[in-house]
C-alpha cells in the first residue's frame, strides 16, 4: 500500500480533539477490562488490524486471558462473559453497526444493568474507538 496522509501531522488541532476524548476516556469509571472488551469486540467488528493488536495486548496487561480474547467474537456462545460484559458487548456491537439503530432492548438491558454514568461512559468509548478505527483503515496504519 502507498502511504497515505498522517492526521496528526496535516490535522493536528482534529487529531488532539480525538486525543482529548480518549484522555477523557482514561479517567471514567469503566474499568480497564470494560475498557478494552469494548475496544477490542469494536475493532473487530470494523476489521481494525492496528487496533486489534494494541487492545488486546493492552487488555493482556489488565489480566484478560487468551480464552476470553479468543472468544470475544462469539461472545454470545460463551459462558466466560458476565451479564454485565454481555450487555456492554451487546451495545457496543449495536452502536459499532448503527446502521442498525441501538434496539430499546440491548439498550433498556443496560440501562438496567448499570447507571447512567457508567452508560454514559460506555456509549463514548465505543464512539471514540470507533473513531479511532476509522482513522487507521482510512490512512492505512498497519499492525506491527
Amino acid at each position: 500500500m502507498k502511504p497515505r496522509i498522517s492526521i496528526q501531522k496535516v490535522a493536528p488541532e482534529a487529531y488532539e480533539a480525538l486525543m482529548n476524548l480518549e484522555k477523557y476516556n482514561a479517567t471514567t469509571s469503566l474499568t480497564p477490562l470494560h475498557k478494552e472488551l469494548i475496544k477490542i469486540r469494536t475493532s473487530q467488528i470494523n476489521g481494525c488490524a492496528f487496533c486489534i493488536n494494541m487492545h488486546t495486548a493492552d487488555a493482556r496487561k489488565y489480566g484478560e486471558t487468551e480464552k476470553r480474547i479468543y472468544l470475544l467474537s462469539a461472545w454470545r456462545e460463551a459462558d466466560v462473559f458476565t451479564e454485565e460484559e454481555k450487555a456492554i458487548l451487546a451495545l457496543t456491537e449495536e452502536v459499532t453497526m448503527i446502521g442498525n439503530h441501538v434496539s430499546d432492548e440491548v439498550y433498556q438491558n443496560a440501562a438496567r444493568l448499570f447507571d447512567d454514568k457508567y452508560l454514559a461512559e460506555i456509549i463514548l468509548v465505543i464512539i471514540t474507538i470507533n473513531s479511532w478505527n476509522r482513522l487507521a483503515i482510512a490512512t492505512g496504519m498497519r499492525a506491527i
